[in-house]
């Protein structure tokens, strides 16, 4: 099970050592290069001196070992090159099995969920549902709908009935007279005088006569 979710451990583990083993070995490598190279300028400074003593033939020793220790660190650069490739070489063979494992993960994955549900359980679950909702849709129409004597009106008769009524509610405005404007205080129409200005003339001309007569 463990294999199977997160790859193989042993694999895994055999190539941690072997990175780590090459890792080592290379630096023991540079540090036997920084040793021949320490030597090699040693041998150079000793082919100075002898050459300052007039000891041409010890001079030219020291040079022949100092060519020696620089094939020695040219060798020991080749093998670290070499360990430098293998190390990629394993890291990246480290990095696609470990990319694998985790795509075949993934897969086991899927296909397990694919098989906890498959199409037949997902169309039954669908058509639950929908038997439920027609069962709801049911119940709740049978709720709302009228009952007793509301449940014999009829529909249509009300609607005429409706219609009559603002008929009627329409006729009665149209007979009702036209309502007009009062004429504003104190103004009178042009062509006639007030009464109350005739009876006061009247008033006027017996008042008159009678003074006539004394």
């Amino acid at each position: 099970m463990f294999t199977k979710i997160f790859g193989k451990p042993k694999q895994e583990t055999s190539a941690l050592a072997t990175l780590d083993k090459l890792n080592e070995t290379l630096q023991m490598l540079e540090k036997k290069e920084k040793v021949l190279l320490k030597k090699a300028a040693a041998e150079v400074e000793k082919a100075k001196e002898f050459t300052r003593a007039k000891n041409k033939r010890a001079a030219i020793q020291c040079l022949k070992r100092k060519r020696l220790y620089e094939q020695q660190v040219e060798q020991l650069g080749n093998f670290q090159l070499r360990i430098h490739d293998q190390m990629i070489m394993l890291e990246g063979a480290k990095a696609t099995t470990e990319t694998v494992d985790a795509l075949r993960t993934g897969a086991s994955a899927m296909k397990a969920m694919q098989k906890a549900t498959n199409i037949d359980d997902v169309d039954k679950t669908m058509d639950e549902i929908n038997e439920q909702t027609e069962n709801m849709k049911q119940i709740q129409e049978a709720l709302s709908a009228p009952i007793g004597a509301v449940a014999d009106f009829d529909e249509d008769e009300l609607e005429a009935e409706l219609e009559e009524l603002e008929g009627a509610e329409l006729e009665e405005e149209l007979l009702q007279p036209a309502t007009t404007a009062p004429a504003p205080p104190g103004r009178v129409p042009a062509g006639r005088q007030p009464l109350k200005r005739v009876e006061d003339d009247d008033d006027e001309l017996a008042e008159l006569q009678r003074e006539m007569a004394l």
